[in-house]
């Protein structure tokens, strides 16, 4: 019988099928004996079969990992630090009221009770400062921590300012405990410290609707006159910018001294009813302006000495005249007046 008939006999699957371990040819001391060439070649088709099916399985799972690690690239994991060595951001948005609120207490307490926070604050290192962080988000849980004198679980993350902005609007918007005049602010100094070019391209950034900056930009322009007539600047409400800058606007003097007086009431109204006083008048829905009579007030002393005033609503403006009085008196009119103008 020639060779190759007696080749066509040999059962390549029982070779195959006998070869279910491949041979570590570090270890092989030598092939068998008994056999053959086909034989000894159909092994090693297997053996590299099984060697590139190892090699893609290895490379899925090499594959999946750098998938899970890619997340963490310029990241450090969570750690515990201390609370003094971590700072509020430059872009830092909480109001001090803020810290004085009964949510934070409750915030405080719940953290004194699982002996630290549950849900760990974001910061970034401090460049040229070794061991020292600076918040992208967490400021109220930093802060009950430094109060507790307890460390403070954080992610610690390389991350530029815009991102650092982005995260921090990004976490106060989800956590929706971040009040309207806090929000403003933040969005005022982005953008008076060049973060953003215009305020469309900073809603743009945050993916949020550029009227509702704008509205929340007017409360962060309020004068200290306005925020003072509430009991906390957290008080005022996401849409009431724009009438009280409005008001502003068309009767400055007027509203800034309504404003001032109501200050100095004890105990303060609600913040609702100071801004409707502001913007409407204290109780017909009049502006502050128009509630004030048109018709002039004449006052009449002793020995034919009168005293006219007089308000010019176009111009929100006092007028007085005084008849009769001694021009020596000069002194005591500027100190009537000045005590008026606050």
């Amino acid at each position: 019988m020639k060779f190759k008939d007696r080749a066509a006999r040999i059962d390549l699957g029982s070779l195959v099928k006998g070869a279910t371990k491949p041979v570590d040819p570090l270890t092989a001391v030598a092939p068998n004996a008994g056999m053959t060439a086909i034989g000894m070649h159909a092994e090693s088709v297997y053996r590299d079969r099984q060697l590139a099916e190892e090699n893609r399985s290895l490379k899925a799972q090499n594959d999946g990992l750098a998938g899970e690690l890619k997340q963490f690239q310029n990241s450090e994991p969570t750690r515990w630090l201390d609370p003094n060595h971590v700072h509020a951001s430059q872009w830092a948005n909480r109001n001090e009221d803020s810290f004085s609120t009964p949510a934070f207490e409750a915030l405080k307490s719940e953290i004194e009770s699982a002996g630290g926070n549950v849900q760990a604050i974001k910061v970034r290192a401090i460049e040229g400062r070794a061991g020292e962080y600076e918040i992208v988000f967490g400021h109220r849980r930093h802060r009950a921590c430094l109060e507790l004198g307890i460390s403070v679980l954080a992610v610690i993350e390389a991350v530029d300012d815009v991102n650092l902005f982005v995260q921090m609007d990004r976490e106060n918007r989800q956590r929706a405990d971040l009040r309207p005049y806090e929000q403003g602010v933040m969005y005022a100094k982005a953008l008076s410290e060049g973060l953003f070019p215009s305020m469309r391209k900073m809603a743009e950034a945050l993916g949020v609707d550029v009227g509702g900056v704008s509205k929340l930009l007017a409360l962060a322009k309020l004068p200290a006159d306005i925020l003072n007539a509430f009991k906390s600047p957290l008080d005022i409400q996401f849409g009431w910018g724009p009438d009280l800058g409005s008001a502003l606007q068309k009767n400055p003097d007027v509203v800034l001294s309504v404003a001032r007086e109501i200050a100095g009431r004890n105990p303060r109204p609600n913040a609702n009813a100071v801004y409707k006083e502001l913007v409407f008048g204290a109780s017909d829905g009049e502006s502050v302006a128009n509630s004030v009579s048109a018709k002039p007030v004449v006052l009449k002393g002793s020995s034919g000495r009168t005293g006219t005033i007089s308000f010019d609503k176009k111009r929100g403006a006092f007028s007085i005249s005084l008849v009769g009085v001694d021009p020596k008196r000069m002194d005591d009119v500027q100190k009537a007046v000045k005590e008026l103008l606050g």
